[in-house]
């Protein structure tokens, strides 16, 4: 019993029962298409899941990467198609570095004056977003002007299949990319001493300065990284879906969270893992995937993920209080 005390367990565990009976319940759930899908629809929402964990591991909470994950995305492109460049590593190396830099701003509100995480990634959200908007552009760049090399890099697979009626299935090598993070992430929070750093402030930042930990360097580190994530995040969501919209990622922010959450995330800092974060990322993205199958209205579709967020948060609250206890 005691691996069953193992968020991650119990997690797997309900998800194993869920996909068994959404598999029961509508039989194309596991249809080849729909699992491939599956797994594609988990690479954005679960590399910005990454970013989002480091954020709440400190006992933060972050809403603004869907803001700077669109700017990052769409000042890319659109610097593609001024300079004429065809390349793929510079628009993501550029894409990243404007992610942290929008990220060092949370960094420096929330060191420098203590602001509640909360609120300074409302207003950095909103300021980012309302500039790209109202400075740059709402023009929409679609497939005929969208940079071909971003469209080839993103329909690499790792494999296809051939079905019975002639037609193929593929699976996205973006996973292959997704998991990378994932397990660079994993290595860095539980070996090294940044990792360390991030769950002890968590834990209380007096606590963390007590014994040595250079708070300032882990603030900054915890939002630039989280900013780099949703910056290639949202490079890689326009790659594969062939457009460059700057009114894209709305709502994401509630999903991704709900993802953390449901993952075993705590809200108070200073537990979650990322193969908790990674399994919340597939229930959630399957439970939708299951709603949109079974015709579900998307209003409902909201209802859903909200009822998984207040559940998800009472749950994990109940254990970290019978913990303290």
């Amino acid at each position: 019993m005691t691996l069953f005390r193992r968020s991650e367990v119990v997690i797997a565990a309900i998800l194993l029962v869920a996909m068994i009976l959404i598999g029961l319940v509508n039989p194309a759930f596991w249809q080849v298409d729909n699992l491939f899908s599956l797994l594609r629809s988990n690479v954005i929402i679960g590399i910005m899941a990454l970013g989002v964990l480091l954020v709440m591991l400190s006992g933060g909470f972050d809403v603004s990467f869907p803001a700077f994950a669109v700017a990052a995305m769409y000042l890319t492109v659109k610097g593609m198609l001024y300079f004429g460049y065809v390349g793929v590593l510079v628009p993501f190396v550029c894409a990243i570095l404007i992610g942290a830099a929008c990220g060092s701003i949370n960094a420096f509100f929330v060191w420098k004056f203590r602001m509640i995480p909360l609120i300074v990634t409302l207003g950095t959200g909103s300021m980012v977003r309302g500039f790209l908007l109202g400075v740059v552009g709402t023009s929409m760049i679609n497939i005929d002007r969208f940079p071909p090399v971003l469209i080839d890099f993103a329909k690499a697979e790792v494999f296809t299949i051939t079905k019975a009626d002639g037609t193929h299935s593929g699976l996205t090598a973006m996973v292959l990319i997704y998991f990378a993070l994932a397990l660079g992430v994993h290595l860095m929070l539980r070996h090294t001493m940044i990792g360390r750093s991030i769950f002890a402030l968590g834990g209380g930042a007096e606590a963390a300065t007590r014994v040595g930990f250079d708070l300032k360097k882990t603030i900054f580190f915890i939002y630039c990284l989280a900013g780099a994530l949703a910056g290639f995040a949202g490079m890689l969501h326009c790659s594969m879906i062939w457009l460059a919209n700057p009114r894209d990622f709305v709502g994401t922010d509630l999903e991704v969270i709900a993802a953390v959450v449901l993952g075993g995330a705590s809200i108070f800092g200073g537990r979650g893992s990322v193969l908790g974060t990674m399994l919340g990322v597939f229930m959630l993205v399957m439970v939708k995937n299951s709603l949109i199958i079974m015709k579900v209205d998307t209003t409902w579709q909201l209802v859903v993920v909200g009822s998984i967020i207040v559940i998800a948060t009472a749950a994990t609250a109940w254990r970290d209080r019978k913990r303290q206890a």
